[in-house]
């Protein structure tokens, strides 16, 4: 077992985990939640620091194994960073330079349940009048207890499909409460890699948030294992799994691990509880009061507001009639546009909706925290479910998803541009620029003209390869995203509407005068 070395020893983080590559993943006795900072921690826990920094250093490695093949002698590999690794020691050092910051993240998560160690002998005592079977569960059993059966097929009937559209993605979350986030990391992975599953998992104490791509065979057999877990049975139902076509080639990778939101918004599970959400309105309810929303005659002046919780990028190539979509990047700041334009929800009903559901669950939660609307709803299932029912409906556009798909096509309705010539196109490409990740809406006629850039700067540099350390590094932001406001101010925007009734002429909405580049490249005279 692994020394309880202070961490005032100074210990480099590779070296260490390099000795300690046998650490035993299923010990989970120290494992208990808390919310104590690492600074607050007694004596006695700031000795098992090293202890903490080794297992989450190997719980991520964990993450990482994909099986080798059957011609090599080794039962494991690893996948990490689109990267292959076939030596233990090039994985361990990939990720002690590489992820240093997930590897604190998770030292810290660690810590903070290590505190509530001090009186684990009175909460092991009570915890079977609490839950028996889930004590048992976590506590007693190996994690490939808890894997389907698989022996009366083959490997062959597990994978068939997973690479094309005779495969499937499962979307699903499942907030709940969970005692031990990281044996149900372990489990997670070991039944993942069990099925040949790829996609992202997230696990909190909050609960679950999955995203899985396989075989349809692989992903029934998912479902049923977690509908028959005593962690999840008596949260999760059928209904809760939403499907698409799709498979293990949507996602690069799986990654599973433990953070302390299942959906990043930002503020705490401790302050914003998902047990304080807005009322839930089923697929047909939410049409209904759309329906009725859409028929006043006056939509600015009604009690309702039909709010988008999701991204810039998602609303630009879909989105439902008459909805306010706020100009955001990313859904850690919905809070704050909350805030700054809490005016614009006093007294009115909210009906919210997201992709699937889960951001509108936190997001509705800090909403009616507020305490200005009058009502607060969300469409339960989000816009995949909506779908499903009513393809035909008040949602016009494409529906976004978090891989590489990009989005799933439910009507034939095209609501964004090319963002250089501006004809009707709503199919994204990541940004050629290396270093960049920013997704652009380039037509085909413009990607055959080499417009393949998010902005004026990315076009420029072309497909120069980067150079130095940086290449495994991205930017969190480019001069596109950058020039945006963080946080838009609604009301300051309908009193500039008047003055500017039609957008500006030359300026895509991706990045400055891409028209402009369109129109002198297509103005050059042609060399022969």
């Amino acid at each position: 077992m692994p020394s309880s070395t202070s961490p005032d020893q100074g210990e480099d983080l590779e070296t260490c985990v390099l000795r300690f590559s046998d650490l035993d993943l299923k010990d989970t006795s120290l494992i208990n939640p808390s919310s104590s900072l690492k600074a607050e921690l007694d004596v006695s826990t700031k000795k098992k620091y090293s202890f903490a920094k080794k297992k989450a250093f190997a719980l991520f490695v964990k993450t990482k194994e994909v099986p080798a093949p059957s011609f090599e002698c080794k039962e494991k590999w690893w996948k990490c960073c689109q990267q292959l690794f076939i030596e233990q020691t090039s994985i361990h050092r990939h990720v002690a330079t590489q992820h240093a910051g997930e590897i604190c993240h998770q030292t810290a998560s660690i810590l903070k349940q290590l505190t509530a160690t001090l009186n684990s002998s009175k909460s092991l005592k009570s915890a079977d009048k609490r839950n028996p079977l889930v004590e048992y569960l976590t506590r007693n059993h190996d994690v490939s207890a808890w894997l389907p059966d698989i022996s009366c097929f083959s490997r062959d009937e597990l994978i068939s499909g997973q690479d094309s559209d005779k495969g499937e993605v499962l979307l699903y979350y499942c907030y709940r409460d969970l005692e031990d986030p990281h044996w149900v990391c372990a489990w997670q992975t070991a039944l993942c890699q069990h099925l040949h599953l790829t996609g992202k998992v997230r696990i909190a104490t909050e609960g679950i948030n999955g995203t899985v791509g396989g075989s349809k065979l692989a992903t029934r057999l998912y479902v049923e294992i977690m509908l028959s877990c005593p962690l999840f049975k008596d949260y999760l139902c059928k209904d809760d799994f939403k499907t698409s076509e799709g498979g293990a080639c949507c996602f690069p990778e799986l990654r599973v691990g433990v953070f302390e939101e299942i959906v990043p918004m930002g503020i705490s599970p401790n302050k914003i509880s998902y047990k304080k959400p807005g009322i839930h309105l089923s697929p047909g309810e939410f049409h209904k009061e759309v329906e009725k929303f859409l028929s006043q005659a006056n939509q600015e002046q009604s009690d309702t507001i039909l709010l988008d919780c999701r991204n810039f990028y998602e609303s630009k190539i879909g989105r439902f009639q008459g909805c306010l979509a706020p100009d955001i990047r990313k859904f850690s700041y919905f809070p704050s546009y909350v805030d700054k334009n809490l005016e614009l929800f006093r007294q009115k009903r909210v009906l919210m909706y997201c992709t699937g559901g889960i951001r509108c669950e936190r997001g509705s939660a800090y909403l009616k925290a507020k305490g200005v609307c009058k009502e607060v709803f969300q469409l339960k299932g989000g816009i995949h479910k909506y779908l499903e029912e009513f393809p035909d409906g008040f949602y016009k556009g494409k529906l976004f998803v978090f891989d590489e798909r990009y989005a799933l096509s439910f009507n034939s309705d095209i609501l964004s541009e090319c963002s250089y010539c501006g004809t009707p196109w709503d199919h994204y490409k990541v940004c050629s620029t290396p270093q960049c990740r920013q997704l652009v809406l380039t037509c085909p006629a413009c990607l055959g003209q080499g417009f393949t850039a998010c902005c004026v700067t990315c076009q420029e540099k072309g497909n120069r390869p980067a150079s130095g350390p940086a290449q495994n590094s991205f930017k969190e932001e480019c001069e596109c995203t950058a020039r945006r406001p963080r946080i838009p101010s609604e009301l300051a925007l309908k009193a500039q509407l008047p003055a500017s009734p039609g957008p500006r002429p030359d300026v895509a909405e991706d990045g400055p005068c891409l028209c402009e580049l369109h129109r002198q490249h297509s103005s050059k005279p042609s060399q022969s």
